[in-house]
């Protein structure tokens, strides 16, 4: 009998990915979703799952997202992100503040939390995912209109939030694991990534006296930046974030006549290997039991979320980009991965919170994950499509 392996799964992923992928691009979503879905239904075979689940696996799993962030960090404007610095870290902090205020008295009066504990949790899980969102983006060509950079603005944000937030939770439990962490080496670890991206953009002038005849070598220091800046924001977990600083630094200093170059070059090496495994590596951490134990209760409170970020979204952004836009923001910003999945698990481990709100939040996610990237992709698709406005700024 045939033994399966990391090999064997990679190969009838791709292929299940080829041939789902082509399925779902006529309905308008992205093809490396299929790799998502595929993902979910391989949670439920047990060997399958641990195979994808060991760490040579996970590993692969997360360059895809280092490389998604880094290539929405490749293809921002800066510029443009810059005029409206005050105006994304305002918004920011708004849309997540206001659903962590009220999801913090959801928990607190629904599961007996205390008042710290809930607003800890709460305000982890107001966090984006917003690597999931990126195909989406970059496939309508929107990452540099207002919608997209408000969503990667806010995501940026939101990872640096997520950093202090996962600070606290260490301090809460006494984690042997991250106790060396603190406040101080997290706020180096931060000064050191901004020093790096904003020494590389000021490089940029420089950059023409390096003589990079062959493309492969201007991609190997590109992938050599990157690594160095992941590197440094693993310390503190900001991996994601240091991912996208990355992208940008990279976008700076490299000469303007090779972009074009590079970018395709790093896109095809990310949608043709890292990403489909990213996003099978998300489909497989999916506990799809979680739906299936507390449906009612997992529908409103999912509900509830989704509906907060929307109104938040709506009260904050609907002048600039209208009110269709500022409820598909709304609802792109509900997807959750990574570090609100982590701070869950170091809370229940160490006994803080019950198996039932873990369980609840984790199916919240599920929900998120398998729903909101299609509805999003397709109601984008229409609304730029159909204007023919991809390229433009509204």
């Amino acid at each position: 009998m045939l033994e399966l392996n990391i090999f064997i799964i990679l190969s009838f992923s791709f292929l299940l990915t080829l041939i789902l992928g082509r399925f779902l691009e006529k309905l308008k979503v992205p093809w490396v979703f299929a790799a998502l879905i595929i993902g979910i239904l391989f949670s439920l075979n047990t060997k399958i799952k641990n195979i994808i689940l060991s760490p040579s696996f996970e590993l692969f799993g997360q360059l895809g997202m280092y490389f998604l962030l880094f290539i929405v960090g490749f293809e921002l404007d800066l510029n443009e992100l810059i005029k409206k610095t005050k105006y994304v870290i305002q918004t920011s902090f708004f849309i997540i503040l206001f659903e962590a205020l009220f999801s913090s008295l959801l928990i607190h009066y629904l599961f007996g939390c205390d008042w710290i504990l809930s607003s800890i949790v709460a305000l982890s899980f107001a966090t984006v995912g917003e690597a999931v969102v990126v195909p989406i983006l970059d496939e309508l060509g929107i990452i540099n209109t207002n919608f997209g950079q408000l969503l990667i603005g806010i995501g940026t944000i939101d990872d640096i939030i997520e950093v202090f937030v996962l600070t606290c939770v260490v301090v809460l439990v006494g984690s042997g694991t991250y106790k060396s962490t603190t406040i101080f080496s997290i706020i180096t670890v931060l000064l050191i990534l901004f020093a790096l991206c904003y020494g590389l953009t000021r490089l940029g002038k420089e950059s023409k006296k390096f003589k990079f005849r062959k493309i492969e070598l201007l991609i190997l220091l590109s992938l050599s930046i990157l690594f160095v800046f992941v590197g440094v924001g693993k310390l503190i977990d900001a991996d994601a974030l240091a991912s996208l600083l990355a992208g940008i630094s990279i976008r700076t200093f490299v000469p303007k006549e090779r972009l074009k170059k590079i970018e395709k070059e790093v896109k095809t090496i990310c949608y043709g290997l890292f990403a489909p495994i990213f996003f099978l590596w998300a489909g497989v951490t999916t506990q799809v039991h979680y739906i299936i134990s507390n449906p009612l209760i997992v529908i409103g409170i999912t509900s509830f979320c989704c509906l907060l970020k929307i109104i938040a979204s709506l009260l904050s952004t609907s002048k600039i980009l209208g009110i269709k836009k500022s409820i598909l923001l709304g609802l792109g910003l509900s997807i959750r991965f990574s570090t609100s999945i982590v701070v869950l698990k170091i809370l229940l481990e160490n006994k803080l919170i019950g198996n039932d709100l873990y369980s609840i939040l984790m199916a919240t996610t599920v929900v998120f994950k398998l729903f909101t990237p299609t509805i999003l992709s397709r109601e984008l698709e229409r609304i730029y499509k159909s204007k023919k406005c991809v390229r433009y700024t509204s």
